[in-house]
């Protein structure tokens, strides 16, 4: 077996790094995964993930772990409204599609996935800063804690990872669209109109370059995301203070401002937002062939992508299911073979997921798209 007697290094306890290091332990791999986050209950912030049937589910399934997965999950439908809140259609889950795309919570996800490790695999508190070699061995570097050293690198800690530079060289790029998030904790009772109009499902809208897309059920909060086309001011610096809720607040009301007010209420009701361009990592150039010791990058560290598609965390999740059984189905005769195997893999099926989240991308944000007109 290739990794007999070697030590792996997972760094990121997101879905992607948690799944791959299950795989992995299936096979009596010796893996251990560093997080930068405090401990197991620092909470993930962010909207409700959805695993598709034929990519995200094949790694749970194979990580024994997609029954636990729709146990979990939520089943969600789809309420398309216009910004007069006038509901235009509604999609509701079916016994046959129920189990398609089911949205769960990333701390209840993150949970699940650490029940199936052994206990201590992953260490926490654990911030990169610094990567080497040393002896024929890696030597990771920590923020105020004791370096550790493995034989095999796998990076799945995002985009902003100080590994990367080991593997590629590609730079990341900002794709021109702006999401400001927010969350909503019962919204049942602080902002019950929009609630009501949500009626158990996802909604989403679109209106003069403007999408909001909420979901009401986010364990126990309303998350949701307003996205449109980055303002040429913008260009050298965001021009609002995500510490200063009234100045975000204030910015959203006047995109607002021929909106229901059932949204406008909702934007009142948020104590707390999130900013950020949207970026990806382009996959148009070779990864390195020089690596001096075996080191790969998985999830959005390998191809970081808009969320316009749903398949950031599905694209992430195939990566650990290829790359896990190249490295142990003793069809390879090195490592580094099985990750150059996995690599030229990964840049298609990434490569085609990038780009239908940049078609979709282009489409939203144009001031002329609606739901009605995809409806009709």
């Amino acid at each position: 077996m290739l990794l007999k007697n070697k030590k792996v290094a997972i760094i990121g306890a997101g879905p992607v790094g948690l799944t791959m290091a299950i795989l992995l332990q299936q096979k009596d791999i010796d893996v251990t995964v560093y997080e930068r986050d405090k401990n197991s209950q620092a909470r993930i912030w962010g909207g409700t993930l959805d695993l598709h049937k034929n990519s995200g589910q094949e790694a749970l399934k194979k990580a024994d772990l997609l029954q636990t997965y729709y146990d979990l999950a939520l089943p969600m439908g789809i309420t398309f409204a216009t910004e007069k809140s006038t509901v235009l259609s509604t999609r509701k889950p079916t016994v046959e599609n129920q189990h398609d795309n089911p949205e769960i919570n990333r701390n209840i996800l993150r949970t699940m996935l650490l029940k199936s490790l052994k206990d201590d695999t992953v260490v926490w508190d654990r911030k990169l800063i610094e990567i080497k070699t040393e002896n024929d061995k890696w030597l990771l570097h920590f923020e105020n804690q004791p370096a550790a050293a493995a034989d095999v690198v796998i990076v799945a800690n995002g985009g902003m990872s100080k590994a990367r530079s080991y593997v590629s060289d590609s730079k990341i790029e900002e794709t021109g669209t702006f999401i400001i998030q927010g969350d909503i904790d019962k919204p049942e009772i602080n902002c019950p109109e929009f609630f009501q109009l949500c009626n158990g499902n996802r909604l989403m809208t679109a209106h003069q370059g403007n999408l909001l897309v909420a979901n009401p059920s986010n364990n126990g909060a309303l998350s949701y995301g307003i996205i449109f086309k980055t303002p040429e001011e913008w260009t050298a610096s965001i021009s609002l203070d995500f510490q200063n809720i009234q100045n975000v607040s204030e910015f959203l009301l006047e995109r607002f401002s021929d909106w229901d007010e059932r949204y406008k209420k909702l934007i009142r009701s948020t104590s707390f937002f999130v900013g950020l361009p949207t970026r990806k990592f382009p996959l148009d150039q070779p990864w390195k062939n020089n690596r001096p010791l075996p080191i790969t990058l998985v999830g959005d560290a390998a191809h970081l992508m808009p969320p316009f598609a749903g398949q950031g965390v599905n694209t992430g999740l195939i990566d650990a299911l290829v790359l896990s059984d190249n490295l142990t189905n003793g069809e390879y005769e090195t490592i580094e073979s099985a990750i150059n195997d996995y690599e030229q893999k990964m840049f298609i099926y990434a490569g085609e997921a990038q780009s239908e989240s940049e078609k979709n991308e282009i489409e939203m944000r144009n001031p002329d798209f609606s739901f009605q007109t995809l409806i009709l």
